[in-house]
């Protein structure tokens, strides 16, 4: 009886701990993302850069990165009017919520 206790208990303690490690390894922190914030940034990253790529002036020297829905665009443009629009075209953009706009303007 003692033994089947044993076991039991084991097994219960066991399925709790995997359970509690599945729940929470897949969940977010501030710094991190969870898995699927990941790969939404991932795709938002994608059609940003398509969108961009559309555009009439192609930003070959910009650098697109998302994180947790937060695009940010870096790199150089030959104006400020291209800047201005590459962040109106990244706040446009399916599932971006904000946009920081570190692109520089070559002298």
């Amino acid at each position: 009886m003692k033994i089947q206790f044993f076991k039991l208990s084991l097994c219960l303690c066991l399925g709790v701990a995997t359970a509690v490690t599945g729940i929470t390894g897949c969940s977010g922190t501030r710094a991190e993302r969870s898995t699927g914030e990941s790969i939404d940034d991932t795709a938002t990253t994608g059609r940003v850069k398509a969108a961009l790529h559309k555009d009439v002036y192609k930003y070959p020297d910009v650098e697109v990165h998302t994180f947790k829905g937060t695009t940010q665009l870096s790199g150089f443009v030959s104006t400020s009017e291209q800047k201005s629009r590459a962040g109106s075209i990244a706040k446009t953009t399916e599932g971006v919520k904000t946009v920081e706009n570190n692109i520089t303007v070559k002298p």
